[in-house]
């Protein structure tokens, strides 16, 4: 039986993704990359801003009219958005057969089975007090990088957040089964590992009753063929001097950071229930860039949450100003149902909200034009990831960059790489996002 998957939003879904894929692959299912040739289509949703939801319901929609041929059997719906409206599906989308929540998705061959075999599907959401971990997976970014989800759900409880209640609270995955997945993966082509959560930095305070992503890091530092080890997802707040000499002391670990910050002015962040305030994050900034000068830091910001005035505003311009951030991106505000967020008053309007987060990323392509110029003559191992058709000119990522949300450095080489190779490369030139250079010599 032919299936097609489609996996939206963040990549903590993407790994739900690719342990589906897993478990289907394992049980005879052949894995397609054209739903008009599929028996079934399996859509992995998200629906953590209005912008996703929607994505995630137009994508079902599309995939349901499939049906009308008779040659797709079955249409299965998984994660946040079948979480979160589960009971709607079966009375406004009948032609979806089988919708798991977040925690349900380890059934997804069961329940497909029972569906081409004819019988009726169900609505799954297990219990969100557990967590689902499959030995299975199947990568779909390339087998050279993998992200490494080390955790699920949330305890912060952020305002504007509905993760919370759709994936339930915070639930490390054991070390030892995170080092045994850590070397599969290397042991299959795996070089970088991307390590993923909610919220990466209080990795383990639930089972370990301490913070154990310090040891962690020492773990993986010792795996053979593991060449980089990326962190997303650090809360500034519970970055302390453990991590820091942690990524000091490990030379696989990236100087590289990502740090959700979400806005600079003490009344916004209280409002957001952040648990941090600027002065803590101008000093969390100061030391990190002092402790580690190389480090890159991205960071995700807000743009028109209930009651951002102008001062407020100004504020975070000024920050964004200050701190120099190497990558940032910006969202404007979305109101969800549920949350605490959406009863504030002083809700924004759209084009508030758009114009400011437009001032933002302006402020910030100046930011990372400058931090680029100063690369140019600079020498870097790159991370091959593809190649330009007919040029000799290959895609690859240094330390600083994560794939799919950041730049890419464009290098020229007279020799022949391959995805998936560490080579030196020189920064000849530069623009906004990306940089462009020569091959010097090959790594690994």
């Amino acid at each position: 039986m032919n299936v097609f998957f489609a996996s939206l939003g963040c990549d903590k879904n993407l790994v739900d993704s690719e342990k589906m894929l897993g478990l289907l692959d394992a049980n005879s299912y052949t894995i397609i990359d054209d739903e008009n040739d599929a028996d079934a289509i399996i859509v992995n949703t998200c629906s953590f801003i209005h912008d996703a939801m929607e994505e995630s319901i137009n994508s079902i929609i599309e995939y349901a009219k499939l049906k009308e041929s008779g040659k797709l059997k079955a249409l299965i719906v998984t994660g946040c958005l079948a979480q979160r409206f589960s009971e709607e599906f079966a009375e406004e989308l009948p032609e979806v057969d089988v919708v798991l929540g977040t925690n349900s998705y380890e059934r997804i061959v069961e329940e497909l089975d029972n569906v081409l075999k004819g019988n009726k599907g169900n609505v799954i959401c297990d219990s969100l007090d557990t967590l689902v971990n499959p030995e299975k997976r199947l990568l779909s970014t390339g087998g050279h990088f993998a992200y490494l989800k080390i955790a699920e759900g949330c305890n912060k409880r952020c305002t504007y957040c509905i993760i919370p209640s759709l994936r339930g609270n915070y639930r490390s995955v054991p070390i030892e089964d995170v080092i045994s997945e850590a070397k599969s993966l290397v042991a299959g082509g795996v070089k970088e590992l991307i390590l993923v959560a909610q919220e990466t930095t209080l990795y383990g305070i639930d089972i370990y009753k301490k913070k154990a992503l310090p040891e962690l890091l020492d773990r993986l530092q010792s795996i053979d063929g593991l060449e980089w080890i990326r962190l997303l997802y650090c809360y500034p707040e519970e970055i302390d001097d453990e991590l820091i000499d942690a990524i000091k002391r490990n030379d696989k670990v990236c100087h590289y950071i990502d740090m959700p910050i979400q806005h600079s002015s003490d009344a916004i962040l209280n409002a957001m229930g952040r648990k941090t305030n600027r002065e803590s994050l101008d000093y969390i900034i100061d030391k990190l860039r002092r402790e580690i000068p190389d480090i890159v830091l991205r960071t995700t910001l807000i743009t028109g949450f209930p009651g951002e005035s102008e001062d407020d505003f100004e504020d975070l311009l000024e920050f964004v100003k200050k701190s120099q951030f190497e990558r940032l991106g910006v969202f404007t505000y979305s109101r969800e149902e549920g949350t605490v967020a959406y009863v504030l008053p002083n809700q924004l309007d759209e084009d508030v909200k758009e114009s400011r987060r437009d001032k933002i990323m302006n402020l910030q392509q100046d930011i990372s034009l400058k931090n680029n110029e100063m690369l140019i003559g600079n020498e870097y191992e790159v991370f091959i990831e593809g190649k330009l058709v007919d040029d000799n000119v290959y895609v690859g990522r240094t330390y600083r960059d994560a794939p799919n949300v950041d730049g890419l450095f464009f290098l020229s080489s007279s020799t022949e790489l391959n995805s998936g190779d560490i080579v030196k490369g020189i920064v000849k030139s530069i623009n906004e996002y990306d940089l462009i250079g020569e091959h010097l010599y090959e790594l690994s």
